[in-house]
């Protein structure tokens, strides 16, 4: 399965902005046959602390262009967008639009106390696993990358991890060492897809990446908005996992 990382810039707190200076990029990654586009971490307004100024309720106008555009271009889409719940919580939610108008949705798990997302976006409690094209899908977002323990025990049943994030480039070597280590801990393959542009003193460069289940990066993304492309097989995940039969092993 051909896979797309779209990494891009975000107009800040405007939804249908970004969405609009999406089009040339996901029209590029449709036209490569990319049955899997994967957007970044709240990919429509940035990664703010104000949700009560932009975030939707969920099924809103954004999660509806999610669906739209899976729809148009016979693709899945992922990408995480600032969510209100029935409980009136605000969550960062990662949205999986199938082409068929199904969403899966997972809430992040670790907000980023860091930058006191905790206090205003509630934490999810559940992973997500979803079969696309035929590869069982794991999501995550962006901080949830530095908790492996997140990751060990999908594995068995994951071929993909998918990370949408907003990683400055501060601490880019953390996002780049990391990708490589889910992938070589879980014998699977990582999709890290990253924000490109600035805000504030916050500078963003990209570094997306698709890593293999060995750990070497199929397709690095640099510094400015780009479609990275790639072919993942499950059969090739499988195949590692006979070879080096290391997860049975896990404790």
């Amino acid at each position: 399965m051909k896979i797309a990382a779209v990494q891009h810039d975000i107009v800040w707190e405007d939804a249908r902005g970004t969405c609009a200076a999406l089009a040339p990029l996901l029209d590029q990654a449709s036209a490569a046959g990319a049955e899997l586009i994967v957007l970044s971490e709240m990919f429509a307004t940035g990664f703010s602390m104000h949700p009560e100024r932009f975030a939707e309720d969920e099924g809103g106008p954004v999660e509806q262009w999610l669906q739209e555009q899976a729809a148009l271009r016979g693709a899945t889409l992922i990408g995480s967008v600032a969510q209100r719940g029935s409980d009136g919580r605000f969550r960062n939610n990662a949205l999986v639009a199938a082409p068929d108008g199904r969403i899966d949705r997972y809430a992040k798990i670790h907000p980023f106390s860091y930058s006191g997302e905790h206090e205003r976006y509630a934490a999810g409690d559940k992973p997500l696993t979803v079969e696309i094209g035929g590869l069982r899908t794991s999501v995550f977002v962006c901080y949830d990358l530095r908790f492996a323990d997140e990751f060990w025990p999908l594995a068995p049943d994951t071929d993909l991890y998918v990370v949408p994030a907003n990683w400055p480039r501060d601490r880019r070597e953390h996002w780049r060492l990391l990708l490589r280590a889910r992938a070589v801990e879980n014998q699977a393959y990582v999709l890290g897809v990253n924000r490109v542009g600035s805000r504030g003193d916050l500078h963003y460069v990209g570094d997306s990446a698709v890593i293999d289940p060995l750990g070497r990066p199929l397709a690095e993304a640099a510094h400015q908005p780009t479609v990275l492309l790639a072919d993942v097989d499950a059969e090739r995940v499988a195949s590692v996992r006979r070879d080096l039969p290391f997860l049975p092993d896990r404790r």
